[in-house]
This record gives structure tokens, C-alpha cells and sequence, in this order.
């Protein structure tokens, strides 16, 4: 496969890694953008791994909370950020949000072909056709996901006028605004630092062992460290994969208003529900942000539109 500019540019985006690096990994990946990631980082050349940078598409993502205890995100998504910022198109991105928090679809396709709620005797499908006619732009109900908390509470936090759209379930015998409250903070930490996990028993063994042999490949690909005892090695990667899991373990992370700049979000949880008289506990979040894991040209985001159009 023939390696571009455009491809080079891209990946030393993506990784912070040297252009000479960069069109290295791809000519030894045969191009493979993701591949030549992975070979970046195992040489120890990928300072940073930013693949949900890699967006095809604008848009918005909303959040709609019903009766503290249902919500739903969605990301609806369009050509430019011109009409991302329309407000006819704000309104559709709403109203589908208010659509999904009441819908028991399991998918895209049963969701496009329910009654539309705004407006009698149209389908989702007909009011996005409609949309797309009236803007002028092609626009895609990319994806959504509704939460039902039933021992506890839903809250919900936007960011960036829709950017990112963030969705907390916590189990409480309490429901007050100091719990709310501090839920929200929590959205707000999931919306600023995306951590892939609430805790450390949702990662599985497979992600464990392949993140050991990242570190292990960096660590022989270094003359230095190479050298070392099999056991400090071995102490090394554990070390490092601790780390990590505090960077992508929420309730390992440091709280980003901890006044000391110390606190773990599980700490606060637990300052929270002493405080609360009852225990507050996370069990799960939905954290969207527009056009996150897009890595299709314009012409496929094309094609999906015109699949979800019928064309």
C-alpha cells in the first residue's frame, strides 16, 4: 500500500511520534493506521494514543433525564459544524434525546422506524428526512443509550454546548441534592477525563495482558532497561499498570476538586455518603462525545446516512 503525507501527518497527530517514525510504523503495518499505532507504541515512539481524535463527522450530542431515575444520551451527527450550531438543529438533537429516554428499542433500526412522539403519523425516519431537507445537510441519528437506575438515581452533565454528553446511575437509598449534587461533579470528572471503567474488577484479564506486553516491548526495546533482572522487570510493568488503572479506573482517580489534590473519586464517595447517611455507590456511566471512534472517510458517514434515509 502506497504510505501518503496525509497518512504520516495523521498518525504523528494521533501519537506525537516523528515523522520518520511515523512513516516507518506504516510501511511496516502495510498501512494498517491502528496496527501502526500498537508498533509505535511497543518501540516506546507513541507519546500519546488519541484515536477518538480521529472524527469524520460534526454534531451534537444531548442528554434527557425523566424522573430522576431514566435518561437516555444521544449523539446525532452532521456534514459540518456550521449546522451543529443551528438552533433548528439543536431543537431535532433534543427532541430525538426526548424520543430515546422513552424508547425500548434495542438498536439503531427499531429506534428510526418507531412512532415519532413530536409529531403523529411519522416515524423517527420520516422526522430525520424531513430534518435533512429543511437544513439542507446530511444528518445521521448515530447512535444512543438509555439508563433505568433501579436502586437509585440517574444524573446527567453536558459538555461544551453538546460536545460530550455524560450519563451517571449510582445505587442510593437517599435521593436528596447533596447526592445529585455530588454525582454531578462525578459527570463532570467522567466528561473531563474519560476513564474507561468504574472500577478495576470491570477490566478484563485480555486488556491486563495485552497492556503487559506493550510495556514489555517497550522495556526490551530499551538498551537500558532490557538489561535488567527478570524480577525488576516484571516489578516495572506492574508498577506501570498500576498507574494506568488510576488514570482509567474512575473511582481510582484523583478527584479533580480535591482540595488537596489528593483525594481519589472512591474517597469522595465515601465523604459524600457519610454525609448523605447511606451509602452512595457508582455502578455504571455513559460518557459520549461527538464523532468519538469515527474513523470512516466522509464518503462511508455518507453511505450510513443513506442507509438510515433509505437512498
Amino acid at each position: 500500500m502506497a504510505i501518503t503525507a496525509a497518512m504520516v501527518k495523521e498518525l504523528r497527530e494521533m501519537t506525537g511520534a516523528g515523522m520518520m517514525d511515523c512513516k516507518k510504523a506504516l510501511n511496516e503495518t502495510d498501512g494498517d493506521m491502528d496496527a501502526a499505532v500498537e508498533y509505535l507504541r511497543k518501540s516506546g515512539q507513541a507519546k500519546a494514543e488519541k484515536k477518538a481524535s480521529r472524527v469524520a463527522a460534526e454534531g451534537l450530542c444531548a442528554v434527557v433525564v425523566k424522573d430522576d431515575r431514566t435518561a437516555a444520551v444521544v449523539e446525532v451527527n452532521s456534514e459540518t459544524d456550521f449546522v451543529a450550531k443551528n438552533e433548528t438543529f439543536r431543537e431535532f438533537v433534543t427532541a430525538v434525546a426526548e424520543q430515546a429516554v422513552d424508547s425500548d428499542a434495542a438498536n439503531i433500526d427499531e429506534f428510526l422506524a418507531e412512532a415519532w412522539n413530536a409529531e403523529a403519523g411519522k416515524t423517527v425516519k420520516d422526522a430525520l428526512v424531513e430534518k435533512v431537507a429543511v437544513i439542507g445537510e446530511n444528518l445521521s441519528i448515530r447512535r444512543f443509550e438509555k439508563v433505568v437506575a433501579e436502586n437509585g438515581c440517574v444524573v446527567s452533565y453536558v459538555h461544551g454546548g453538546g460536545r460530550i454528553g455524560v450519563i451517571v446511575e449510582a445505587v442510593t437509598d437517599v435521593v436528596n441534592d447533596t447526592v445529585k449534587e455530588a454525582l454531578t461533579n462525578i459527570a463532570m470528572q467522567i466528561a473531563a477525563l474519560n476513564p474507561k471503567y468504574v472500577n478495576r474488577a470491570e477490566v478484563s484479564d485480555d486488556y491486563i495482558a495485552h497492556e503487559k506486553e506493550i510495556l514489555l516491548a517497550q522495556i526490551m526495546n530499551d538498551p537500558k532497561e532490557s538489561q535488567k533482572p527478570e524480577k525488576v522487570i516484571n516489578g516495572m510493568i506492574e508498577g506501570r499498570i498500576s498507574k494506568e488503572l488510576k488514570e482509567i479506573c474512575l473511582l481510582d482517580q484523583v478527584y479533580v476538586k480535591a482540595e488537596d489534590g489528593k483525594q481519589s473519586v472512591a474517597k469522595y464517595l465515601e465523604q459524600v455518603s457519610k454525609e448523605a447517611g447511606t451509602t452512595v455507590t457508582v455502578k455504571r456511566f455513559v460518557r459520549f462525545e461527538t464523532g468519538e471512534g469515527l474513523e470512516k472517510k466522509n464518503e462511508d458517514f455518507a453511505a450510513e446516512v443513506a442507509a438510515q434515509l433509505g437512498s
